[in-house]
Order: C-alpha cells, then sequence, then structure tokens
C-alpha cells in the first residue's frame, strides 16, 4: 500500500520526455501509484537516460499505442484510474484514440492532464521547440544574463520543470480538489510558455513599479546589483551573495572586515560600479571555504556555489534529508514534507516494460488476454 499524501491515486503516464515524467515523479514521490506507459519495443533515444530519476517510484508496461488494441489497453487502464497525464503534441493522443473525448467517455471522473511548450492552440501549437524556445517566448529568458551580453540559457530549468512539470502538477491537483464537488474530471492544459511566463509575475510588478529597468544584468536580483551576485574567491571557487536589506547588508560588511562608514550607499545605483570593484578585491582574498567559515552564523547572506556533488553533502542538506540514494544514485529526495503523511523513499527506476504482465492482471486481464496481447505485439 503505497504511503504519502497522495497514497490511493491512481495515475496514468504516457512516456514522454521531462516535464510529463516529472510531474508524474511529484506524484509518485508523494504517494501516487504511478503506471507509466512505454512503448512496447523502445529503441535509442537522444535524450534518453537509463535509470532516469524521472522514471523512477513508478511501475512500467511496454504497449504499442499505435494499434487499436495498444490503445483499448490504455483506455482500459484509464477507466480505474484517477488522472492519466501526456506530453504529446497537439493531435497526437486523439489520432491514437486516447485524447479527452475518448478516455472521458470511459472514466468522466478522469483528470486528464497535458503538458506543451506553447499550448494546445494558438499558431506555434504544431510546431516543434525547446525549454529555450518557449522561456525566449514567455519573456523569462531576456531577463537573465550579463548586461551587454547575450541571453543565457538557465539549463532547462524554467520551461520544463518549474514552467512545465510542476505547473502541470499543481493543474491537476487543482483539478482533482474540483471533483470532490463536482464529481467530474476535466482537461488541464499547461504550456511551457504559460508557465514560465507566471515565474516572471514579480518582475511585472517590479516594471509597473519602476524598481526594473529594461536592459538584464543591471537590476536588483539579475546580478546587476553588486550586493545580490556571485564573485569568484582566491581558489577560483565561486560564494553567492545576497545582502539586500541594510541589516544584512551591515553583516556582510562586517564579515569582509570592510570599513561602513567609507562605503558607497548600496541601495545607489550610481554607486554600484564602484561597490562591485570593492567587494570583487574583498571576496577575492579569501578561499571560498575560508569565506564561508567566515560568514557562518551570521545573517550576512553569503554562501557558497556547490556543484550538484558537494550539495549532496553539505551538512544542511543532509539533515534535511534533501538528497536521497537511490538504487546507488544519489539525487534529490521527494518534497516537500509532510508531518503526518512522509513521503516514501523513493524508489529506483524499473526496466521499459518489465511491470506489464503485473498490471493487466491488476487491471482485470487474464492470462489469455495477456498472452493474445503479447502475441499481436500490443505489449511487451
Amino acid at each position: 500500500m503505497n504511503t504519502g499524501p497522495l497514497g490511493g491515486l491512481k495515475v496514468i503516464e504516457l512516456a514522454g520526455l521531462a516535464p510529463a515524467p516529472f510531474a508524474c515523479t511529484m506524484l509518485a514521490d508523494l504517494g501516487a501509484d504511478v503506471v507509466r506507459v512505454d512503448r512496447a519495443n523502445p529503441g535509442a533515444d537522444v535524450l534518453g537516460i537509463p535509470d532516469d530519476p524521472l522514471t523512477r517510484s513508478r511501475r512500467t508496461i511496454g504497449v504499442d499505442t499505435r494499434t487499436p488494441e495498444g490503445a483499448e489497453v490504455v483506455l482500459s487502464l484509464a477507466q480505474r484510474a484517477d488522472v492519466l497525464i501526456e506530453g504529446f503534441r497537439p493531435g497526437v493522443a486523439e489520432r491514437r484514440g486516447l485524447g479527452p473525448e475518448q478516455v472521458h467517455a470511459r472514466n468522466p471522473r478522469l483528470v486528464y492532464g497535458r503538458i506543451t511548450g506553447w499550448g494546445q492552440d494558438g499558431p506555434l501549437a504544431p510546431v516543434a521547440g525547446h525549454d529555450i524556445n518557449y522561456i525566449g517566448l514567455s519573456g523569462a529568458l531576456a531577463t537573465i544574463g550579463r548586461a551587454g551580453e547575450k541571453p543565457v540559457a538557465p539549463v532547462n530549468y524554467l520551461g520544463d520543470f518549474g514552467g512545465g512539470g510542476l505547473y502541470l502538477a499543481m493543474g491537476v491537483l487543482a483539478a482533482l480538489h474540483e471533483r470532490t464537488s463536482s464529481g467530474q474530471g476535466q482537461v488541464v492544459d499547461a504550456s511551457m510558455v504559460d508557465g514560465s511566463a507566471l515565474l516572471t509575475t514579480q518582475l511585472y510588478g517590479m516594471k509597473a513599479a519602476g524598481a526594473w529597468g529594461g536592459e538584464r544584468g543591471e537590476n536588483l536580483l539579475d546580478g546587476g546589483a553588486p550586493f545580490y551576485d556571485t564573485y569568484a574567491c582566491a581558489d577560483g571557487r565561486y560564494v553567492a551573495v545576497g545582502a539586500i536589506e541594510m541589516r544584512f547588508w551591515a553583516a556582510l560588511v562586517e564579515v569582509l572586515d570592510l570599513d561602513a562608514a567609507s562605503l558607497p550607499v548600496h541601495l545607489d545605483q550610481s554607486q554600484w560600479p564602484a561597490l562591485r570593484e570593492i567587494l570583487t578585491e574583498a571576496i577575492g582574498q579569501y578561499s571560498r571555504d575560508e569565506l564561508v567559515a567566515k560568514a557562518e552564523g551570521t545573517d550576512a547572506c553569503l554562501t557558497p556555489v556547490l556543484t550538484p556533488e558537494e550539495a549532496a553533502e553539505h551538512p544542511h542538506n543532509i539533515a534535511r534529508g534533501t538528497f536521497a540514494d537511490v538504487g546507488g544514485t544519489v539525487q534529490p529526495a521527494p518534497g516537500p514534507k509532510f508531518d503526518r503523511t512522509p513521503a516514501p523513499h523513493p524508489e529506483a527506476p524499473h526496466e521499459q516494460g518489465t511491470d506489464t504482465a503485473e498490471v493487466l492482471a491488476e487491471f482485470g486481464y487474464d492470462d489469455a488476454a495477456i498472452t493474445a496481447l503479447r502475441d499481436g505485439g500490443a505489449i511487451a
């Protein structure tokens, strides 16, 4: 029996890349019973990763959804599920007989979650793209980078994950809550353009208040402010500084052994170039760990910039259980934390299709039906 706050929730995931798997990973992490529908004959994928953490904590079945028999398998599973999640281009699920109308005809209570880059409609809906394209259109990418330089791709955190999978999971949970009163499922149309645009909400408030200029790298929170930036230390490693408020700035000045009376006013933007030179020189006198030790226990808002490997070993992250060993691979642990219904420890990813017979039997298929499907190539 699954534990965690989502224990008892049944989710069908039509296998895809990045945002949809991330949404399903979070649901599975929190106790949902997620069945991942993989291809019956998986081949190599340029973005595929062996033992991908985004496939952890769920069972996997191999189904050829391009065949009527394979599509029927998914529909039969959806009849007894709470959620179905897919990340295909608009129209693909419908052509396979697995669109919202077909699924809701079998199970009107099901929440149908779909994630795309551009959304289900609009001029760009049918066009290919990746995270960097979606955050470019949303306005998010233009704000990231140094002044006078090109925008910097922030890995694929904003589109695929923050404005994609997390955004979709929030929508699915909202629809499940609404179902408790209406008794009906609905379609959740999540787009990475919409989601990454939503992440910039505060920026629009700051722009309206005159607190954000038009150029990237020249503002309070984009590295333009010298007291909110990263700095190189003597050993070539880096620290992050976020001393915005006056009391935090005063603590940073003390940690760096600077003379507060002789410093420029830190919130005076005209003084930022001079202040940056002072901080660069002061911080550059120390190794990263020496400076972090000086700042420890203070409110200087100075912390190390850790590599992923270092982050997993940091005492604070160890104390919080921020990372977990899953099948011999260190990776982020489930979150957030719940006091009464804690999330279970993640399970290592299953090899694609290995749970096919078990899952189909659980959903009412007998041995003869499973054999016939396998012999016909509809399942792995």
